[in-house]
């Protein structure tokens, strides 16, 4: 059959296509590709390394493993000072091909342990032991609350000659056999341990070994946080990496933070070195303290250290309205005060404990007490009016008087609220406030206290230093020791979360420190400021309290072995999402500031005693 031929604008066009086709043969021919740009100059393969460039390189496999696992346990190797690459590979593998080996394991196993009882052989521990796993294991696995896996770790080291690597080498290798990790150089396989480490997720080495879900969740990469930022102040070191921890607690979505410790934990001496650093970088802070232990810092920066005692002259009047910078909240800044009110006046009248127990008021006492309360206000001429706020405001004893001349249950709540005008109680809250915390450090000492007026204090002072913070918007933070006290009591708990939540808003941020973490975390209230705070200090605990703080913040078991045995300064430091294990570090001159070792307390006072008589003797 004759060929078709073809007419001259065919011909011009197919002659266009190949001269097309020739020109962008030749243009990507002298292109660069991606392979040129981050391929090595050189490249040698050696049985036991490889040389990259300039650099020597060398991978290892990891071969055998431990009856247990611990999380964290590649911590160690990813922060090494060395430069490695880390590989992983994880296969699924069918849940029903490994029951049936299981099962057949455990026959096999059984039934050498029966063959060593019958020859009066002595029992053998390590068949026991994998009879057990094994058992367990299978029992897991039926459920559906394990998974089986092969696993696959490998590692690149480098360094710059053939000695160094050695070393290197040998620091990984010791590493692991700490922990009953063991590793093997991959001998004539450098080059497809190399590829397995590169990130193109190819596995040329296939050296795998079986773990279940638990074991192979170990081994999750990322362990070690990095909490150092620009801004910010030191907390201490990060043992996960030697790291320092610098961090701004503002920079976070609420900057609410709860210590939990034992007794002589550290939790005062970490508090009080944060709120030095704070002051250093600008903000001001506020401090509830039940046992006098801030006076000595208050002193060293010039604090106001104000003594709340019934023989002292100090004075807060609860019936105190806040000068409120927010126009929408000045309009209700009365009702929100009376709400306040009522939860004082329940908890200074007996009212419901966290567990309903107590005197209480019944519906027609509170209603009482709330027209009461309006009354009081309106008799100075106080009313829901902005306007009428900067008036002088009552006092309890004009509440007193106020609920006496009224009816219903007004004479017998008067009564009963007389201790603290004119009983035994009388005068501390019951007269116009005094009291200047217009500072840098202003620190509220309620330790002289009578143990039944020290919930209600720590309410006031609460309430007087939430109405400042209202009044001008500026960096604070708000430290509130003993707090297990307050969350005793339902409305000093509501109190305490509803200052958790709205800290923010006006730049304060709540510290809450307390050593009773049952009573504390006991409270749904204490339960729900752990929530609305982004920064958690763990401390030493006892060991009834890990058990409740490993419930809340889901802690491993090696996280809560560890924190029954912290020493002095150590714990676990939440920050968002960052969970790490630090060390609290503090200067020589720092120390001497905050301590309250008993100690270091009498060591000091012999120096200065030293120091005098050497002046006197010259």
């Amino acid at each position: 059959m004759a060929k078709k031929k073809m007419d001259p604008i065919d011909i011009a066009a197919q002659q266009r296509a190949n001269e097309q086709a020739e020109v962008e043969r030749a243009f990507l021919k002298g292109m660069t590709t991606l392979r040129d740009l981050i391929a090595p100059s050189s490249l040698e393969i050696h049985s036991s390394y490889f040389r990259v460039g300039t650099k020597y390189g060398r991978t290892l496999y990891v071969y055998g493993y431990p009856r247990t696992l611990y999380t964290g346990w590649l911590s160690p190797l990813i922060n090494i000072d060395q430069v490695v690459d880390i590989s992983m590979f994880i296969y699924p593998v069918d849940t029903t091909v490994v029951l049936n080996n299981l099962r057949k394991k455990v026959t096999q196993l059984e039934a050498d342990m029966a063959i060593n009882a019958e020859k009066g052989r002595t029992r053998d521990p390590a068949k026991e032991a994998a009879l057990f796993d094994a058992e367990e294991l299978r029992d897991q696995l039926q459920i559906g609350s394990e998974r089986f896996f092969r696993y696959g770790l490998y590692v690149t080291i480098y360094a710059d000659s053939i000695d160094e690597l050695g070393f290197v080498q040998h620091e990984i290798e010791t590493m692991f056999g700490q922990m009953l990790v063991y590793s093997k150089v991959a001998s004539s396989q450098q080059e497809q341990g190399l590829n397995s480490t590169v990130p193109q997720m190819s596995d040329q080495l296939q050296i795998r070994r079986n773990m279940n879900t638990g074991a192979v969740s170990t081994s999750f990469p990322f362990t070690s946080a990095d909490l150092t930022q620009e801004n910010g102040i030191l907390y201490g070191i990060n043992m996960h990496n030697s790291g320092l921890v610098i961090f701004d607690r503002y920079s976070l979505e609420n900057a609410n933070m709860v210590v939990f410790a034992k007794s002589g934990a550290g939790k005062s001496f970490t508090v009080k070195l944060e709120a030095l650093r704070s002051m250093m970088l600008g903000a001001d802070v506020l401090i509830v303290d039940p046992e006098n232990e801030y006076q000595k810092l208050s002193d060293a920066v010039g604090g106001s250290y104000i003594h709340l005692s019934l023989s002292s002259d100090t004075r807060i009047n609860p019936f105190d309205l806040p000068r409120v910078i927010d126009s929408d909240e000045a309009d209700d800044a009365l009702r929100a005060n009376l709400v306040t009110l009522h939860g004082l006046l329940r908890l200074m009248l007996g009212g419901a404990s966290a567990n309903n127990v107590g005197v209480g008021l019944s519906p027609a006492e509170e209603a009482d007490l709330d027209q009461g309360l309006i009354d009081t206000y309106a008799r100075v001429g106080i009313t829901s009016d902005p306007l009428t706020h900067t008036s002088v405001p009552p006092t309890m004893s004009d509440l007193y008087d106020t609920l006496l001349h009224m009816g219903g249950t007004g004479p017998q709540l008067a009564q009963r609220l007389r201790k603290y005008t004119s009983g035994t109680f009388a005068g501390i809250f019951s007269q116009q406030s005094n009291v200047d915390i217009n500072n840098n450090m202003v620190v509220f000492n309620i330790r002289d206290l009578e143990d039944e007026l020290r919930p209600v204090a720590m309410y006031i002072v609460l309430s007087h230093v939430w109405n400042i913070v209202r009044t001008q918007q500026k960096k604070r933070m708000l430290i509130v020791d003993e707090a297990w006290q307050l969350m005793k009591y339902d409305d000093s708990a509501n109190f305490m979360f509803s200052l958790a939540k709205r800290a923010r808003k006006y730049y304060l941020g709540l510290t809450t420190i307390t050593q009773d973490v049952e009573d504390f975390m006991g409270s749904k209230m204490g339960r729900a400021i752990v929530a609305n705070s982004s920064m958690q200090l763990l401390l030493k605990q006892s060991p009834s309290a890990v058990d409740v703080l490993g419930d809340v913040f889901k802690l491993t078991e090696e996280e809560r072995r560890r924190l029954s045995g912290f020493p002095v300064g150590q714990g676990l430091f939440f920050a968002g999402q960052n969970h790490i294990h630090i060390q609290i570090v503090a200067s020589q001159t720092e120390q001497n500031l905050i301590t309250t070792n008993p100690q270091a307390l009498l060591q000091q006072k012999q120096q200065q005693k030293d120091e005098q008589s050497s002046v006197l003797q010259v």
